[in-house]
């Protein structure tokens, strides 16, 4: 497709890996670049969390529950895809890429209703601190998953730096969306990730500035 660009964590499409297939119940990470008037059309799914944040630009989705949104930097959205969904994607502008970060969690059940939530969060709730914008109990407002998995997002300063302590047991995964930082001491670039097990402490610091999402996994 040559308006898109896209950039995989885990195996998806064409792509394999087998050493990377997934992490726990994250499937997919990638890291799509969509050019002006470019975009998905409508494709059907069943059965997956998916998650969506816009790092530049807009972008334009529409689906079988009636939902028809813009999503720009800053906003989170969730597709519940449930018993069954079908949406479409689309580069809101016709001069601009968008640039976004698409996810997808296995569900704690088959079956599930299909759901869709869409919630922005403004630069000073994300700017040096990890801000959850997914959770299963959707706590601070962050929006709700049906899988025990926390999203955070954390907008860093050049020098800043963020910790979180995993409860024992469960695992973690550290994307770089911007910039460059530190986990637990190793540097990591632009679209690079961490999976994490068996660490008392992720800690995370960028002496250029980045923004950075932690995902907390069973």
């Amino acid at each position: 497709m040559p308006w898109l660009d896209g950039r995989h964590s885990f195996s998806f499409g064409d792509y394999h890996d087998p050493q990377w297939t997934q992490w726990g119940v994250l499937r997919v990470l990638n890291d799509d670049r969509i050019a002006p008037g470019g975009g998905f059309a409508t494709h059907p799914h069943r059965d997956m969390e998916i998650l969506t944040w816009v790092l530049d630009g807009a972008l334009e989705h529409r689906d079988s529950m009636g939902t028809g949104a813009v999503i720009h930097p800053g906003e989170a959205q969730i597709m519940s895809a449930g018993t069954g969904v079908t949406h479409s994607e689309f580069n809101h502008s016709k001069t601009a890429p968008v640039r976004l970060l698409q996810i997808w969690f296995s569900p704690r059940a088959p079956g599930l209703p299909p759901g869709y939530q869409q919630r922005p969060f403004a630069d000073d709730e994300l700017r040096d601190r990890l801000c959850t914008i997914i959770a299963p109990d959707g706590r601070d407002r962050a929006l709700v998953i049906h899988q025990d998995v926390t999203v955070q997002v954390a907008r860093l300063t050049p020098g800043a730096a963020v910790t979180h302590a995993p409860v024992s047991g469960r695992r973690a995964w550290v994307q770089v969306a911007r910039g460059d930082a530190t986990v637990n001491g190793t540097t990591l670039h632009e679209g690079d990730g961490a999976g994490i097990t068996a660490e008392a402490c992720v800690a995370i610091a960028s002496p250029p500035g980045a923004e950075v999402l932690l995902f907390d996994l069973p």
